[in-house]
């Protein structure tokens, strides 16, 4: 692949960690505005140069980093705007709840502390019980609408979702379908280490999936049930949601990208102890909730032709997932042991292979060790070449290499058809950070795909603050 060098032209700095980084016309302008996400509750958008303030919904979000040394996975995840915004002034949260704080699905455990046992056959058959007091926090999905004032008021609240643990939560978690219109969510499997009750592959558990919510029905139900499965809502939500995946350990958001007269999806899953996957598909055939809660009642298996499964718990990415330990007789080297066999076999036929899995141990001279992926987004501009039609991605950082101050990775890999197992190239970029670490946190794009955006932060903890910056990568 072509090496492809670039400049990050900061846009703004000394922001708080962003997560989400999307553009678009605010209503009665005429230019597009980018939009700035940060964990702890701001949205900013900058027009001609001048950051202003569009919402800051701070007081609304979970106190966050009290628990795990500042690190934190919650926060303000998700923004999106209806694809009629500059019309109707609709658009949509996805976020933390204040004072939802619980004590975790393992009271007194440390954060993703599980790790399974294959010869104990107790780890690889966990339940989630006494969900209604052992749980982390709750998610809360809301609708929003801009006035003429340019204030936002909440509208309604679509879902209300009770999370296990602190971590994978999703992050860039809601865009809108360009082929059908509706609200995608993308919810990660709830957090700790490996998946411990498998709630990403169980039919009935909303952790662990891409959901489409079909934002034009109106269910007359503006304060939702907390709850944690599908068959726990109400039936006018239930007739809202459609199951796009499963199989999803945790997504920084889906992405589109126009080919002809459908479009290439793109959704990359983070991995646990071995790789970083990116996911692509076009055709698919997603599940009606209310589908899914008849089949179960049955006690039968839903028709899963064109359904997509991403593999997770049993496979992590390209490979079934493992366990690792050092290896006492070289402790250069690790063994890796499969964690869920079982679960491996059962869906190797049925889940989706990855376009391309990265390594957390890659020793080639042009590469990199991965540690997770925080971005996917296809470019569709001319001003970067090599990269027209390719779809880009962000690794937080450069994992496990000596030098210091920590950098994060930007690159690329090429689409392909025929389902082989792709590589990348890593992307340079010019920017000197100095002595400061530059975690790659976010990546967006304009509504055309011609301009792309990252996000860099300082630290790894949310509660660093003002440690953050916006670059546009450039020519």
């Amino acid at each position: 692949m072509i090496k492809v060098k670039v400049r990050l032209r900061p846009i703004v700095s000394k922001i708080n960690l962003p997560t989400v980084l999307k553009t678009t016309i605010l209503p009665g302008d005429s230019i597009e505005s980018l939009f700035i996400v940060t964990q702890v509750g701001e949205i900013f958008y900058i027009r001609n140069g001048v950051i202003r303030t569009f919402f800051d919904i701070r007081p609304r979000i979970l106190k966050l980093g009290l628990s795990n040394g500042g690190y934190d996975e919650r926060g303000l995840l998700g923004l999106a705007f209806h694809p009629k915004f500059y019309y109707n002034g609709l658009f949509y949260l996805h976020y933390s709840v204040a004072g939802t704080q619980g004590p975790g699905a393992f009271p007194g455990a440390p954060p993703e502390s599980f790790k399974p046992n294959p010869c104990d056959a107790r780890t690889l058959n966990l339940k989630w019980t006494n969900r209604e007091i052992q749980y982390d926090h709750i998610d809360t999905v809301e609708e929003y609408i801009l006035h003429s004032n340019g204030q936002p008021q909440k509208r309604r609240t679509l879902l209300r979702i009770r999370r296990p643990f602190f971590n994978h939560n999703g992050v860039n978690s809601l865009n809108f379908s360009p082929e059908t219109g509706n609200l995608i969510l993308t919810t990660g499997d709830g957090g700790s280490g490996y998946d411990p009750f498998n709630l990403s592959q169980e039919d009935m558990e909303i952790a662990g999936k891409i959901i489409e919510i079909d934002v034009g029905k109106h269910t007359f139900i503006d304060n939702p049930p907390v709850v944690t499965r599908f068959n726990e809502l109400p039936v006018p939500i239930q007739e809202t949601l459609t199951v796009i995946a499963k199989g999803v350990r945790n997504i920084p958001g889906i992405s589109f990208q126009r080919f002809y007269n459908q479009y290439i999806k793109y959704a990359g899953n983070v991995g646990q102890d071995l790789v970083e996957s990116i996911f692509s598909f076009v055709h698919y055939k997603p599940i009606p909730v209310t589908q899914l809660i008849q089949v179960s009642l049955m006690k039968s298996e839903p028709d899963h032709e064109g359904f997509i499964n991403f593999g997770w718990r049993g496979w992590e990415g390209a490979f079934p997932t493992s366990t690792i330990t050092g290896c006492s007789a070289n402790p250069a080297l690790n063994e890796k042991t499969i964690a869920y066999y079982d679960e491996a076999v059962k869906t190797s036929a049925r889940r989706l292979p990855p376009l391309i899995s990265y390594f957390h141990e890659d020793r080639r001279t042009d590469k990199f060790r991965a540690t997770a992926l925080t971005g996917v987004q296809p470019y569709m501009g001319n001003e970067i070449p090599a990269l027209t039609g390719n779809v880009v991605f962000t690794d937080l950082a450069r994992g496990k290499e000596s030098r210091l101050p920590v950098r994060g990775a930007l690159a690329y890999t090429r689409v392909r058809t025929d389902c082989k197992l792709n590589d990348f190239s890593v992307i340079e970029t010019d920017y000197n950070f100095g002595s400061q670490s530059a975690y790659y946190v976010s990546l967006g794009t304009n509504l055309n795909q011609t301009k792309l955006y990252l996000g860099v932060h300082g630290s790894m903890k949310v509660t660093d603050f003002n440690q953050g910056t916006v670059f546009e990568i450039v020519p």
